[in-house]
């Protein structure tokens, strides 16, 4: 669903690679191939300018990504024109007429606003012109940076927010340090980085990140107020209640109404219904289970169908397709499958007869056959291997219309019911329970191979406890009983709010959090040695001037300069901003791509910034301004020779030796 550094690169150069041997186009119509081809959707446009058409359509979806940056995106193309009727169905695809333009100059917009506020943010940790220009140069001349920025991708709103909250944090330090806390313009920007940081996760939750990295400054502040014993110990508290309620409950009410309008506004059954269990489904307009009508009770003889109750579970499915030899028996393929289908459907009868005229409740404890509506086959286990989970047995499909043997019968066991208790639609969950083998019916959630169209895996877990046990009836479709309307069953907004997170994070690895967190508190142990190396006297005067008495005291031979030690300070807090965005990916299983380094990218620019102020701050002006003209030529003329990475490039193949980007190949790892 993503580019690649390298695929990046191609699916952006390679629409204007056009071959010409004469290699003497004009500047007229190399325009012109530039203008025909930023009107062909790429990649990624693909799956987020169809999510803002779903937005549009209000058609429900399913995204590991929580959904700010997709509305704002829909938002944009609602206000310029666009209808949301557009497919987006392939990279290449001509627009034809779509009015798409608004969608992308909302993201150029973003991206661009980075820019100004990485400026301003190092100025205010350096007070230096130079060095705000390198870090602001660093970005503007990133070819990269440029060409993420002008296409429908959620990166370029990611990265305006986070750099957003950053430029808040900085602001909302140096008010304070001024001694300007609780004036408005202090709350404002307190408000300001409060909404950025939501606004951030909001959009992706590697937004995580910047909200670790404002934490981790804001503690650090705190317990620098609290040493500082110029000041009442109740002012700590006052400062400790004034972050919490902008940087702490703010964001996440902002979080919560986020989305509550995603859910409000996306109404409508679409394709991510089977995600989400049968009450979550039956708020969603043109589902089954909207205002559904159906039996009740589940009766013998009733056509089912049955979803397994864990986050993100499918419904228990077969098809025609065997398992092929060396998985077990060569028997129907039994698995789980999140889309609504007729495969889905089962028949539901009593272990020893075929379902009779009276009606006859299934109840808590029976023993039950389950046969494949469309194959005709019945559920069915035996003392062979599942197929990937291989402590677990294989579960199949088995028999002949209908009929099998002593290994299709299962015991149905609701969940903290009394004995003979009837099942319900959608709200009773029950086990399955084989009668032979002992083992519970389970969803292991591992993948099949092709051979299993990467469905999920169902087999029969000896452990009878195990939590992937649990389903529930879904459809109740049966003649004999009369239908009741769902409606009441429909959860509220907290409960699909919590879902819909249950759901998303199922896909996400957390365990870099620790690792991070780790980190703060060595830096905040470090403020803690600061604090309590100070003297009576020292308390008397200004940090920067103890810092300097401290450091002469270590080593009194030496003479200290503390605006070197001093400027430090903001390139640390950088620094930590790069790691705490470069790092957890190392530890991510998961292939990594192109757009993964930017966010690390923006505190690399303004950290660069600060190190060449660092640097160069004791040079003569004349040689501080030399080196600047010199480091600011060098990244023009950089990207003057890369600029057709993003800008389009005319004549052959980057790959062909007669090409203009083939001399550009540094490193024979790199790809055009």
């Amino acid at each position: 669903m993503e580019t690649s550094s390298a695929n990046s690169k191609e699916n952006l150069a390679s629409p204007n690679n056009v071959n010409n041997t004469n290699n003497n186009n004009s500047n007229n119509e190399q325009a012109k191939v530039n203008k025909e081809n930023s009107a062909e959707k790429l990649w990624d446009e693909t799956h987020f300018g169809k999510m803002g058409s779903w937005y549009i359509n209000r058609t429900f979806f399913f995204d590991v990504h929580p959904p700010l940056g997709k509305m704002l995106i829909a938002f944009s193309g609602y206000l310029t024109g666009y209808n949301g009727t557009y497919p987006f169905e392939k990279p290449g695809d001509k627009y034809n007429g779509t009015r798409y333009e608004g969608m992308r100059y909302f993201c150029t917009t973003l991206g661009a606003l980075i820019m100004p506020m990485a400026f301003d943010t190092v100025y205010d940790l350096t007070r230096s012109t130079e060095a705000a220009m390198v870090a602001a140069s660093y970005l503007i001349f990133d070819v990269g940076m440029l060409t993420l920025n002008r296409y429908i991708l959620l990166d370029p709103i990611l990265l305006f927010f986070m750099t957003a909250a950053v430029w808040g944090m900085v602001k909302v330090s140096k008010l304070t340090k001024q001694s300007h806390s609780y004036t408005y313009q202090w709350w404002l920007w307190l408000i300001f980085t409060g909404t950025m940081l939501s606004a951030t996760i909001s959009v992706k939750f590697v937004g995580l990140f910047v909200v670790f990295l404002v934490g981790f400054h804001t503690v650090n502040e705190l317990w620098l107020i609290l040493g500082d014993l110029q000041k009442p110990i109740t002012d700590c508290f006052k400062q400790l209640l004034s972050r919490a309620l902008t940087l702490i409950i703010w964001p996440i009410i902002l979080y919560m109404l986020f989305f509550y309008i995603h859910l409000v506004t996306l109404n409508r059954s679409g394709n991510g219904d089977g995600f989400y269990s049968s009450a979550f489904q039956s708020r969603l307009i043109g589902n089954s289970l909207y205002n559904a009508s159906m039996p009740r009770k589940v009766a013998y003889g009733a056509v089912i169908t049955i979803k397994n109750h864990k986050t993100g579970g499918g419904y228990l499915h077969s098809h025609h397709h065997l398992y092929p030899k060396g998985f077990g028996a060569t028997q129907q393929q039994i698995t789980t499958y999140t889309h609504k289908d007729d495969n889905n459907k089962w028949l539901i009868k009593p272990f020893n007869k075929e379902p009779g005229k009276e009606v006859r409740f299934v109840r808590n404890g029976d023993l039950i056959r389950l046969e494949h509506l469309v194959t005709k086959r019945n559920l069915h286990s035996h003392p062979e291997l599942a197929p990937m989970t291989r402590k677990y047995l294989q579960v199949t499909g088995y028999g002949e219309d209908g009929k099998g043997d002593a290994n299709d019968v299962w015991r149905l066991l609701v969940m903290g019911a009394k004995a003979n208790e009837t099942v319900m639609t959608v709200t009773t969950r029950f086990t399955l329970i084989h009668h032979l083998q002992n083992c519970v019916l389970v969803a292991t959630g591992k993948q099949l191979p092709k051979w299993g169209f990467e469905q999920q895996e169902v087999s029969c877990n000896p452990n009878l406890r195990d939590k992937n046990g649990c389903w529930n009836v879904e459809d109740n479709k049966y003649k004999k009983l009369p239908n009741v309307n769902f409606s009441v069953y429909a959860p509220g907004f907290l409960a699909r709010f919590l879902e819909s997170h249950a759901v998303m994070l199922q896909v996400f690895l957390m365990n870099a959090i620790k690792q991070r967190r780790a980190a703060g508190r060595r830096h905040l142990q470090l403020q803690l040695q600061l604090a309590e190396s100070k003297t009576p006297e020292a308390d008397k005067i200004k940090e920067p001037e103890l810092m300097k008495t401290l450091a002469q005291r270590a080593n009194p031979r030496q003479e200290v300069d503390f605006f070197d030690a001093y400027t430090l300070k903001p390139a640390l807090w950088l620094f930590l901003g790069w790691l705490i965005h470069y790092l957890p990916f190392w530890a991510m299983g998961r292939v990594l791509y192109f757009h993964h380094y930017f966010p690390a990218l923006v505190f690399n620019s303004m950290l660069s910034g600060v190190m060449f102020h660092h640097l160069t701050g004791r040079l003569p002006r004349w040689l501080q301004h030399t080196l600047l003209g010199t480091l600011l030529s060098i990244l023009v003329y950089s990207f003057t020779l890369f600029s057709p990475l993003a800008y389009g490039m005319n004549g052959p193949l980057a790959n062909e030796p007669n090409s203009i980007m083939h001399g550009l190949r540094w490193l024979s790892s790199w790809e055009f």
